[in-house]
């Protein structure tokens, strides 16, 4: 199975100021399209020539992990921001992230703790485990919830790709910029 760059739900320029379209042009159009094709050149000949990303994050070590779970995410990534977002949760998920965190307030802040204090290069994930229940979670470099039997709902990236052109190493100003163009329809269907 050969994998493709997904094409973005907004346009190139659609998140400005808050993520430029020069940080979409290299974080979207350089570093995930890198990921592609990497993986694409290591799955060849493997077991995991024709197998999808999920499995790929579940079985497979090194280089094909590394590639195919980045892939994974910066897709997942991507496609949770719009222009216009639905700014807060609704429904079943406001219900969980209430009784899980205490208030929508309270996960916001836990999550953006989460992302802020991720030592190096990683995402800070927001998963729903076998039994309903919301978990945060630190994954350094291409790590996935997937690969712990979680299922992932939300991820902020943290890796300074996605935000350097943008904010420098002012991280957190990033974060607070994430929230703003996140959107919690996408979200809540992951749900």
């Amino acid at each position: 199975m050969k994998h493709e760059l997904p094409v973005l739900n907004y346009k190139i320029d659609g998140l400005s100021p808050k993520i430029s379209q020069s940080t979409l042009e290299f974080h979207h159009g350089k570093h995930h399209m890198a990921y592609i094709t990497n993986l694409n050149n290591l799955i060849v000949g493997t077991k995991f020539e024709n197998e999808s990303l999920e499995t790929i994050i579940k079985e497979a070590d090194g280089g094909i992990f590394n590639n195919g779970a980045q892939v994974w995410n910066h897709t997942f990534y991507f496609s949770s921001f719009s222009p216009n977002p639905k700014q807060t949760p609704t429904g079943k998920l406001a219900e969980a992230i209430n009784r899980d965190f205490g208030s929508f307030e309270a996960f916001k802040e836990k999550f953006s703790q989460a992302a802020l204090t991720l030592f190096g290069s990683g995402w800070a994930w927001l998963s729903v485990d076998a039994y309903g229940n919301l978990e945060i979670s630190q994954e350094s470099n291409a790590g996935n919830p997937l690969r712990k039997g979680l299922k992932p709902i939300l991820t902020c990236d943290v890796w300074e790709h996605a935000y350097y052109l943008d904010y420098q190493n002012r991280r957190a100003d990033y974060i607070k910029s994430f929230w703003e163009l996140l959107d919690w329809s996408v979200i809540e269907s992951r749900f």
